[in-house]
């Protein structure tokens, strides 16, 4: 029965229109820098880890100690590879649009698919972890190539549904992870600013890199409403009526704020906080955003 499910055409169809726009990013755009902009995510040595108890004292490479002061040694070819891991909110606030033709979900699909695509290319292990109020799936990471084909194959059957916590969810992967790691998030960012941001310092102060996708839609990020409207809490259904003329600036100072916040303490603790919206070619934000964090490395 999964394997008919897997290989009904839609499903197939879905595979392989990710996987077209993966490898358009990566053909198109990637392979044109002069290094790859995931260079560089791991850690001060990239052959080398911290000496800590119970590693073998002959194992200490002393030219780094003479240059350091410090005690490394040198990593195992198993430890020296990059573990990525995409993390998708799968929400039902996730699943909206008001005019674009992507969902913020479909949108934050593209850009998995992108990432995934770009860093088994490099060899480097990712893998997808997906979330509303709970971690919902994890797949283990994985460099061969067809760990794409199963994270493809697991973004094309999800669908935004229930609600979220992204700070218990984020919590939970925290105490999943064993290696420092590259976690890539994917939200709107609905919930408690307070709590995401605490949960978002403790992946980084466990010596985790970390990427926070702010993905909202064109209409959430300009309002583009006027006259009487009835706004709808896609997770809790509630329902607010209101004249869309005298909200605007009071929603758009506030969302201003929220992700001010969100900019500054990211920023404090070395976390990228990438701001997008629906209405910018998903291809387009990414290649600018590798741009830039490569030109700051």
């Amino acid at each position: 029965m999964d394997q008919q499910r897997y290989l009904k055409p839609e499903v197939i169809q879905t595979i392989k229109r990710l996987d077209l726009k993966a490898q358009f990013i990566v053909k198109g755009f990637i392979q044109g820098l002069h290094a790859s902009p995931l260079h560089g995510f791991s850690v001060e040595f990239s052959e080398h880890r911290k000496y800590v108890h119970g590693d073998d004292p002959g194992d200490i490479d002393w030219l780094v100690y003479a240059k350091t002061e410090k005690y490394y040694v040198k990593k195992y070819e198993a430890e020296t590879n990059l573990l990525g891991y995409l993390v998708l909110d799968t929400s039902r606030s996730m699943g909206y649009t008001y005019r674009q033709e992507m969902t913020k979900f479909e949108y934050s699909i593209c850009l998995a698919a992108a990432l995934a695509y770009l860093m088994i290319h490099q060899q480097d292990p990712v893998g997808l972890v997906t979330f509303d109020e709970t971690i919902k799936q994890s797949l283990k990471p994985q460099s061969r190539r067809n760990q794409l084909g199963t994270i493809l194959s697991v973004l094309s059957k999800l669908q935004p549904t229930g609600q979220t916590n992204i700070a218990s969810a984020l919590a939970q992967l925290s105490a999943m992870l064993k290696r420092q790691s590259l976690v890539m998030v994917f939200s709107d960012l609905l919930g408690d600013a307070d709590a995401i941001l605490s949960s978002l310092h403790r992946l980084r102060h466990s010596g985790h890199d970390v990427i926070l996708f702010h993905v909202l839609d064109e209409a959430e990020v300009k309002f583009p409403f006027h006259g009487r409207v009835e706004l709808l809490d896609p997770e809790s259904g509630t329902k607010i009526p209101g004249n869309a003329d005298a909200l605007k600036q009071h929603y758009l100072e506030e969302l201003r704020q929220y992700r001010e916040r969100f900019r500054r303490e990211c920023f404090q603790s070395r976390i990228d906080f990438v701001e997008l919206d629906t209405s910018v070619a998903f291809d387009k934000a990414l290649v600018e955003y590798l741009v830039r964090r490569s030109g700051r490395r």
